[in-house]
């Protein structure tokens, strides 16, 4: 009977989405599996190249910025040359890079081609998302952006997995194997997925929407800001965490071992807990899930051992399972149907820029004050970020977030060289 249970559950998380969600589905994956290079970046600059810490910092930050100026960008072109194009040119580009990456020897080499890197693995982010909200229907898309993100940490969990004994054979290897496996995207979203956006938008070339129209859009950029708290907050668990775990005399594998509970119970609870979220108030999911985040590293000021460590990832993790593809379903609802690159590139942004800040203010705050500070202002940001959605949610049209809202609201869209487009996959 369990297991009956369970095939029914699966069934009814992946029954209903589009073919072409599905083709985009398997891009994403493909490219996590292959994401190696982010992982034993640092390992690689120190252990293999005999650089310093500072200057393995320095890549990070010029790879980071990269992010940055590449949110906006291809929220941009995903507007005007479409989302194929953008994600085609972006992956290919990522390839390239990554590729020519681990034939650098050079330290200035290695920074520049670094930045190119971080800009073209975050230019098909944009795109990404609003192919998807394209093609997939309004009632369906907290659920298409659950399983999208479940891809991702699957495909990451595993490469994490896998860039350890790469790195033992071959550095230069993964940066091989991961060019090889955007690639592979690239031809997925070549051969199996069209085009998706609006044709009204290809008229007017996306000129109807600009990025002066995104950030004057004031209740869109209240969202962009409280994401970028979010956003802050859930990076410590990579910036600040293995610091202070270091700090407290744990060890790198006693981190590792923390850090890993984050991937295993989003791989095994994205699914069953987005089926219990998905047609409910977004307005206290986003508030809960902000608290949670805060108050889950906010706790971590009280861990003394491994288990309780292990126990604030969890607390942290819930949060993040709640507020991904709730805060993306909302994203989607506030943009407008013909500028929804520009504005998912804005979105986009706020995470990029939080992978910026997040190490600087971690990193001051734990050399003046200790790491206990940071964990408490953890806290507050979490308290400031719930208290901001609350607020915001009120003003915003009554049942903004329902299926029912979702489906009176939405605006048909042709997928071009599609005529089964809402088929089941």
């Amino acid at each position: 009977m369990p297991s009956a249970v369970l095939r029914r559950a699966v069934r009814e998380s992946v029954s209903g989405l589009p073919r072409e969600f599905w083709w985009l589905w398997t891009s994403t994956l493909v490219n996590r599996l292959g994401a190696f290079v982010a992982t034993f970046m640092a390992l690689y600059l120190t252990l293999d190249r005999g650089y310093s810490a500072s200057y393995a910092g320095l890549v990070a930050s010029l790879h980071g910025l990269g992010g940055v100026v590449s949110s906006l960008a291809g929220g941009v072109l995903a507007d005007r040359l479409g989302r194929r194009p953008t994600l085609l040119i972006a992956q290919t580009a990522t390839a390239g890079s990554v590729a020519l990456l681990g034939f650098m020897t050079d330290p200035v080499a290695i920074a520049a081609v670094a930045f190119l890197v971080g800009m073209a693995s975050n230019a098909s982010r944009p795109a990404v998302q609003a192919m998807m909200a394209d093609i997939v229907r309004p009632e369906d898309r907290v659920r298409a952006f659950s399983l999208n993100y479940w891809a991702i940490n699957l495909g990451f969990a595993v490469s994490s997995a896998g860039a350890g004994f790469i790195a033992e054979f071959s550095y230069l290897a993964g940066f091989l194997i991961e060019a090889g496996m955007t690639l592979a995207c690239a031809f997925v979203v070549f051969l199996r997925v069209p085009e998706s956006r609006p044709a009204a938008s290809a008229k007017t070339d996306g000129g109807a929407v600009s990025l002066g129209t995104v950030l004057r859009d004031g209740r869109y950029m209240s969202v962009v800001g409280l994401s970028f708290l979010v956003a802050l907050i859930f990076q410590q668990g990579a910036v600040a965490l293995p610091v202070a775990m270091g700090r407290a005399g744990f060890s790198a594998a006693d981190y590792g071992l923390a850090i890993a509970v984050n991937g295993v119970l989003i791989v095994a609870l994205q699914i069953p807990v987005t089926r219990f979220i998905e047609h409910r108030d977004p307005r206290s999911l986003l508030i809960v899930s902000s608290l949670l985040a805060g108050y889950g590293f906010g706790l971590t000021a009280f861990a003394g051992s491994v288990g309780v460590f292990m126990v604030t990832v969890c607390v942290w993790t819930l949060a993040e399972i709640v507020n991904a593809p709730t805060q993306t379903g909302l994203v989607v609802q506030l943009s407008p149907v013909h500028g929804r690159g520009r504005y998912q590139g804005v979105y986009t942004l706020s995470w990029s820029v939080a992978a910026l800040v997040a190490p600087l203010m971690s990193g001051a705050v734990i050399d003046r004050f200790g790491a206990r500070w940071l964990w408490a202002m953890c806290a507050g940001i979490g308290t400031v970020a719930g208290l901001g959605y609350g607020v915001l949610m009120r003003r915003l049209p009554a049942g903004t977030g329902s299926a029912g809202q979702q489906k009176a609201a939405v605006t048909p869209v042709a997928v071009e060289g599609s005529a089964d487009a809402g088929a089941p996959a």
